[in-house]
C-alpha cells in the first residue's frame, strides 16, 4: 500500500497508516474492547465506521489505538492543555527593602506588603541596604531581620536566612 503524499504527523498521536506496529489492541468508537489484531485490519474496520485508527497509548505491548475522529481528538488534547496552563499559577518573587534603622511607622507599612505578597502566593525577598557607617553595625540590619520573621512566622516560612552579599543583606520568606 503507497502512503499519501502527506507527511507524518509530527505533533500529536500517530495514527492510520503512520501508526508502525502491526498489531495493536483496538478499542472501537463506543468503547468496546475488540481485542488485539493487525493494524492494516483495524483501519479497515476504522474506515467502515468512516473514523481513523488513533494510536492512544504507544508505549503499551501491544500499542492501544482507538477508533477516533483525529482532528477532533488534537483539538480537545490542545484545549485541556491549554486549560491546564492557564490554571497554573506561577511564584513570583517581590522584594521588599529596609534600611537598618527604620521607623515603626514604616516598618508597619513594608509588614503589610509583606504579609500581602506572601497572601496572594508569591515569595519575598527582604533586602537590608547599608550605607556608609551603618555597614559596620551589622547586628542592627539582623534584628530587623529577625523582626520580620518573628512577623511572619504564621503565614511563611524562611526558604533562605540572611546572609550578606556586598552592602546588603537578603532575606527571602516563601508561604506555608
Amino acid at each position: 500500500m503507497r502512503r499519501p503524499n502527506q507527511a507524518p504527523p509530527m505533533n500529536g498521536p500517530r495514527f492510520n497508516e503512520w501508526i508502525q506496529s502491526q498489531k495493536v489492541r483496538v478499542i472501537d468508537h463506543e468503547g468496546e474492547n475488540l481485542g488485539v489484531m493487525f493494524t492494516r485490519e483495524a483501519m479497515e474496520q476504522a474506515k467502515e465506521v468512516g473514523l481513523d485508527l488513533v494510536e492512544v497509548s504507544p508505549n503499551a505491548d501491544p500499542p492501544v489505538a482507538k477508533f477516533l475522529d483525529v482532528g477532533k481528538f488534537k483539538y480537545e488534547a490542545q484545549k485541556k492543555a491549554n486549560l491546564a496552563r492557564k490554571s497554573q499559577k506561577t511564584q513570583e518573587i517581590k522584594e521588599i527593602k529596609m534600611r537598618p534603622n527604620i521607623d515603626d511607622h514604616d516598618y508597619d507599612t513594608k509588614m503589610k506588603k509583606v504579609v500581602e505578597f506572601i497572601g496572594e502566593g508569591d515569595k519575598v525577598k527582604v533586602t537590608m541596604r547599608f550605607r556608609g557607617r551603618e555597614l559596620s553595625h551589622g547586628q542592627l540590619g539582623m534584628a530587623v531581620l529577625q523582626r520580620v520573621q518573628a512577623d511572619t512566622i504564621e503565614i511563611a516560612k524562611v526558604e533562605a536566612y540572611p546572609r550578606m552579599e556586598g552592602r546588603q543583606m537578603l532575606m527571602v520568606l516563601s508561604p506555608k
